[in-house]
């Protein structure tokens, strides 16, 4: 009988497994990582800042940034004070094969591991969720556990041999495209229209003209945009002095900075916070909401629809009028039209909306500078504290916060009364293909946090390790048990077509009817738009429905 030969031997490309994954933040006390691993590192920012140094050069990462680091390579990661990073690190490796076997010495290289130099890749959301999907479950105890790891591991590295190979073949061809790339990318640096025209392959006087054509601008009208737009936000988030500011963004001293500030703006940087709230392009609907109430009206909304944003905090309220709604599936070129078009002096987004709009804070800088909130990292309060520090609002920020501190230990005092708060509480929210289990963001901030009431085991303890961090975890049928409550709050989202058929699936499955309060009947179904929202106002009513909820299920006990 021959021998069995595997396909993956016979491809000649190794074998790829994880050594181990890691899960790090920066903090005060912790503010850099070091790097110095024996196997190939994937760095991920779940989310913050951070910056990448190796060899004296540094690389500012963002949240949702890949870094693939050789084996060996030493580096460093110091997090960004405002906004410290969350990173997942993968160690990746090629099992060596058994001594003597003679196939070894056919192996090809692994891209992957053969690297010399550290590469940049932007993260794909999908991506970033299996990262934090294999870490939760990096210990499987059922074998369907672990194929799921697997599979999972194999499509993040197939997603990062795919990248390494289109950035490749991006960097061979010259094109105008890349060449704005660069200029948005280096700004900080000396960068003459030569170099610019040599990326481009093109002469130096077609290449203003054709960048013009493209931007609207001049390539020296486009790089005074950016620097001062930049420097603008750093200004914003108080990052240095102004002689700082001005060599960060690529001037030589603040002198120079101020004179070209003012020409662009019209006042000096000392000045520039010190005027009406800005003309502001907000990314969503909640980020809208908190501008609302802080009493600013966004002039631009990029949304999924021109839904009503409520920022009154009574349950039915006037539209507000004259907002501009943008669709979330415009197109780059569309967005930045519309940031011209609508004089947008501030834009407001978090990183993961741009990126779902193939976009970046690099690519709207010229048009605009960019306050980066991000969405998962951060809580509602933070949201509001950072949304109000750019608009100039925080006075009226923490006010508010106050008397809503002042109603959350309200609502608590009265719901510790009930009976119905001696319970334990899960949330389970449906969607299409999903089954999640949330933690502390959503209905799980009202619940666990505003009016401290008992998560799962398991939710508790991913909570107090995350914090506002930690939106939920996607879980098996066959894993309801691990998760369940004394009662339990659902939310069911429908399918495209309206359809909740997924919902009765998993209510009709034994795992489900094996729940002690799925038996006892101690489930309450829940308005998806009435529970979900996480904003200011959303976070607000919710508490008093909640409030509301416990007091009726005390009354049927």
């Amino acid at each position: 009988m021959s021998e069995f030969q595997s396909e993956w031997v016979e491809s000649g490309f190794p074998l790829i497994a994880a050594a181990g994954m890691k899960s790090v933040y920066g903090t005060s006390n912790l503010p850099i990582y070091l790097i110095n691993e024996p196997y190939t590192a994937l760095l991920a920012l779940a989310s913050g800042r951070g910056s990448l140094s190796v060899d004296g050069e540094a690389r500012e990462l963002s949240q949702g940034d890949m870094a693939l680091i050789p084996s060996g390579l030493e580096a460093s990661l110091t997090a960004d004070r405002l906004q410290p990073f969350h990173v997942y690190v993968l160690l990746l490796t090629a099992p060596q094969a058994t001594h003597g076997d003679k196939r070894q010495a056919a192996m090809r290289k692994s891209e992957l591991l053969s690297g010399e130099h550290i590469e940049i890749l932007p993260s794909e959301p999908a991506i970033m969720a299996k990262l934090e999907e294999l870490y939760v479950h990096r210990v499987p105890t059922q074998e369907w556990r672990h194929l799921r790891n697997q599979i999972s591991l194999q499509e993040i590295m197939l997603y990062v041999l795919e990248r390494l190979k289109r950035q490749g073949e991006q960097a061979e061809q010259p094109s105008m495209e890349r060449s704005i790339v660069h200029l948005e990318n280096y700004f900080h640096n000396k960068v003459s229209r030569d170099d610019l025209a040599a990326i481009a392959g093109v002469s130096r006087s077609h290449y203003s003209s054709m960048f013009k054509q493209l931007t609207g601008y001049s390539p020296s009208e486009y790089l005074t945009r950016i620097r001062v737009n930049r420097a603008i936000e750093l200004l914003i988030e108080d990052a240095g002095t102004l002689r700082e500011i001005a060599h960060r963004v690529g001037y030589r001293d603040e002198f120079y900075l101020s004179r070209r500030f003012k020409q662009h703006t019209g006042v000096s940087p000392t000045a520039f916070d010190q005027g009406p709230a800005p003309r502001v392009a907000v990314w969503l609907i909640p980020y809208a909401s908190h501008m609302l109430l802080l009493g600013v009206k966004p002039v631009v909304t990029i949304a999924e629809n021109s839904e009503y944003v409520n920022a009154s905090g009574k349950e039915e309220a006037e539209s507000p009028e004259g907002m501009i709604f943008a669709d979330i599936d415009s197109s780059p070129e569309q967005i930045k039209s519309s940031l011209r078009r609508n004089r947008i002096e501030l834009v407001i987004a978090a990183r993961e909306h741009l990126q779902y709009m193939e976009l970046s804070a690099s690519q709207l800088r010229p048009y605009a500078p960019v306050v980066e909130v991000s969405w998962m990292e951060l809580g509602w309060r933070e949201h509001l504290r950072l949304i109000a520090r750019a608009i100039g609002r925080s006075g009226e920020a923490e006010r508010w916060l106050a008397a809503f501190d002042e109603e959350e230990e309200a609502a608590r005092l009265q719901v510790q009364q009930l009976e119905a708060a001696q319970d334990s509480y899960a949330v389970f929210v449906l969607k299409p293909g999903e089954l999640l289990v949330y933690g502390a963001r959503n209905i799980g901030y009202v619940i666990y946090q505003s009016l401290g009431l008992r998560p799962p085991a398991r939710i508790k303890a991913e909570i107090e390790q995350q914090q506002d961090r930690f939106h939920s975890v996607q879980i098996q049928p066959e894993e309801l048990a691990d998760y369940e409550g004394d009662r339990l709050l659902v939310v069911i989202y429908p399918d495209e077509r309206g359809s909740t058929a997924h919902a009765e699936t998993l209510f009709q499955s034994q795992e489900w009817n094996a729940l002690a309060a799925v038996r006892g009947g101690h489930v309450h179904y829940l308005e998806r738009d009435e529970w979900v929202p996480y904003n200011p106002v959303s976070i607000q009513l919710q508490l008093k429905r909640a409030v509301a909820l416990l007091a009726e299920a005390s009354k049927r006990q």
